[in-house]
């Protein structure tokens, strides 16, 4: 056989559709006729007709929002985190021309349009499309809706700490430093000066004192391993009832820091009002429990009297961990003690301690799917709404993802690729297994390992 050398290529100058190899995706192509049952272009369509001119002349083209909303629904079934990975990405590929329903001769919406797009749709059109994915589940019979579960995790925003300023002066931290250090005494400080002023100070890093000019929502927080970003907060209220199967029924994109027990009112509110839409429509009402939330299942952050006294007063029955404090003084607080009582009853139950290992389970699944394995741990758009817009449309593909899993035994794309390599790597370790066997028998009563190897998060899933 001869060697073969790598030519320069020259294009063709026609290609006919029969030369390209278009084959649908089988998962995208189920998601598409699951969509089409349900009218979910026309829905859009009507939807968001306000924000369309079509007397408009020049400019760059629309896209249809059927395509527009498929397009961040692909953000998170491959796990992009940015737009203009969605727009090299659907570009790429001619399977996701097919779901978005663009011609093979004609390229996918690039990144600034799917831009200017979430720009001109505001965030309650995009909250409206959440809630129509919830409808859909309602109709496969997913959601029960008795029991939410609320937790909250954190998305590293678009900001750099380096980039903070005064809020009274508008000075860098740099400047801020220098000006300490000139005051204390020191004319020209080094870079050890500096350091050495900074090390000693108190609240140095407050949201009170400092902001970036160019993302103001974004707060100074502390992430979950340790170190400090300026983030957003991201909260979900989950279906934890014994008929759901995990979907989210709310998701509030919410300042950093803020405590839970300030922002769960609000993301309880924004699930009972999905859940009243969804009673509302006569096609969907009788596939939800009709005592819909009537159970929270919390963890330790967000127990505190006064959160546990607003969960009594909207008639939801509170499941959250307590944590220990001590003995607590109760004069004048007798309506406070009674519903600290009353939960600390509930969680010590069966059922009680039933609903918080679900908890556990359920909810942070939700968070490993949407921003680790979806990509949007770490963010790149700047401003609390556009960030809501985003996060809702990703979230309502974790809700259709789930629905294909459950009813159609479909994966995500790229679980599906990750599945086989598991597949893979579970037969070479029980290979080698066999062959360690072979080499020393004597430690073939010693070895317990699984056939297949299975990462976590698959295997919560």
């Amino acid at each position: 056989m001869a060697l073969g050398k790598r030519k320069p290529v020259q294009q063709p100058l026609f290609v006919t559709t029969t030369q390209l190899d278009i084959r649908p995706n089988p998962f995208y192509e189920a998601v598409n006729k699951v969509l089409d049952a349900h009218f979910f272009d026309p829905f859009v369509e009507r939807l968001c007709a306000s924000f369309y001119d079509d007397g408009a002349k020049g400019g760059r083209p629309g896209v249809a929002p059927g395509i527009y909303f498929r397009c961040l629904l692909v953000g998170y079934f491959e796990g992009i985190d940015s737009e203009r990975g969605i727009d090299w990405r659907c570009n790429d590929s001619n399977s996701l021309k097919l779901f978005l329903g663009v011609p093979a001769d004609k390229a996918a919406p690039d990144h600034s349009t799917i831009s200017r797009t979430r720009r001109l749709i505001d965030v309650e059109t995009h909250s409206e499309v959440f809630t129509y994915v919830l409808k859909m589940l309602a109709n496969h019979g997913l959601i029960d809706g008795k029991t939410t579960g609320v937790d909250s995790t954190t998305l590293e925003a678009n900001a750099a700490m380096r980039a903070i300023v005064r809020r009274d002066s508008g000075e860098g931290y740099q400047e801020f430093l220098t000006r300490l250090a000139r005051e204390s005494g020191i004319e020209t400080p080094t870079r050890e000066d500096l350091a050495k002023l900074d090390k000693k100070r108190k609240n140095k890093a407050s949201n009170d004192d400092w902001e970036n000019p160019y993302d103001p929502d974004a707060k100074i927080t502390k992430m979950k391993d340790g170190t400090t970003h300026l983030a957003h907060k991201a909260e979900h209220a989950v279906d934890l009832s014994e008929g759901g199967h995990g979907a989210i029924l709310a998701v509030n994109v919410c300042d950093a820091a803020a405590g839970d027990t300030a922002t769960v009112t609000d993301t309880l509110v924004m699930a009972t009002a999905n859940l009243a839409a969804i009673k509302d429509d006569p096609r969907v009402a009788d596939k939800i429990s009709d005592d819909w939330m009537d159970e929270a299942v919390l963890d330790k952050g967000y127990h505190s009297k006064q959160g546990l006294l607003d969960l009594e007063e909207m008639n939801v029955r509170s499941y959250a961990s307590e944590p220990d404090r001590g003995p607590q003084k109760w004069d004048g607080q007798l309506d406070a003690r009674d519903a600290v009582y009353a939960n600390r009853r509930r969680v010590k139950g069966e059922r009680g301690k039933r609903l918080l290992r679900s908890r556990g389970e359920k909810l942070e699944r939700t968070f490993a799917h949407c921003y680790e394995t979806g990509a949007m741990r770490h963010l790149y758009l700047r401003g609390r709404e556009n960030i809501a817009k985003r996060v809702l449309i990703h979230v309502a593909g974790f809700n259709i993802g789930l629905m294909m899993r459950v009813k159609y035994g479909l994966r995500k794309p790229r679980s599906m690729g990750r599945s086989a390599c598991a597949l893979i790597l579970g037969l070479l370790r029980w290979l080698w297994s066999i062959w360690t066997v072979s080499k020393d028998p004597a430690k073939s009563g010693t070895i317990n390992r699984p056939l297949f190897y299975r990462p976590p998060l698959r295997r919560a899933a």
